[in-house]
């Protein structure tokens, strides 16, 4: 089973769809803890990737196709992990903010923090600091992940930590920030929980703070 467990995080890792699947219904099927399913095969692989893309092994391409594996073999997954109350790390919203229409950034975010074993609220683009509230509510969230990648919209961002503040939720979260104009230093001064300069640094600022 052991064996099995890192073919699965191999397969994520090179991004086959078809044997992730079919590992995940083998596992199972032989009566392999979905725990172990999750942790050992899908995060593992997906560690894995985020550190190769961290280093520039990897590139958004081989990022994507192992993400479509690991959403695969989680579709299958998923109803044993309900019946077996896991619970996921964190659940975080993600959103790009007002004004802004770029994703592709967020949406790394998003798989790999899925890829983690995060629960993913994403919002989408042009998202306002309501909206963001609006979600962090009613999923429980305990992290708020805000991207910009203009100079134009980064100045919306802090739009998003007053209206968290006015509506009394900002001790209730904690807020990340990215995209391509960021600084560490420009998010202390804003007040931001966290802040990563790309997907894979943005998981581990998220494990950080949960």
């Amino acid at each position: 089973m052991e064996a099995d467990l890192q073919r699965l995080a191999q397969a994520v890792i090179d991004g086959k769809r078809k044997d992730a699947a079919e590992l995940t219904t083998k596992l199972l099927d032989a009566g392999c803890n979905p725990k172990d399913v999750l942790e050992k095969g899908l995060i593992a692989g997906m560690g894995v990737v985020g550190a190769r893309f961290k280093a520039g092994e990897f590139f958004v391409p081989e990022v994507l196709v192992a993400a479509r594996s690991m959403k695969a073999a989680m579709g299958i997954l998923k109803p044993k992990l309900a019946g077996a109350d896991i619970q996921p790390p964190g659940t975080i919203v993600l959103g790009t903010v007002r004004g802004d229409l770029h994703d592709i950034g967020k949406n790394l975010v998003a798989m790999m923090a899925e890829g983690a074993g995060f629960k993913v609220v994403d919002l989408g683009v042009d998202v306002t600091p309501e909206k963001f509230i609006e979600a962090a509510k009613e999923h429980n969230a305990n992290l708020v992940g805000l991207s910009a990648l203009l100079t134009t919209t980064m100045i919306n961002i802090p739009d998003v930590i007053k209206a968290f503040e006015k509506d009394g939720q900002r001790e209730k979260v904690k807020i990340i920030v990215g995209g391509a104009p960021l600084t560490q230093e420009w998010a202390d001064k804003i007040g931001a929980d966290g802040y990563a300069p790309d997907a894979a640094s943005a998981v581990d600022v998220c494990k950080s703070l949960v």
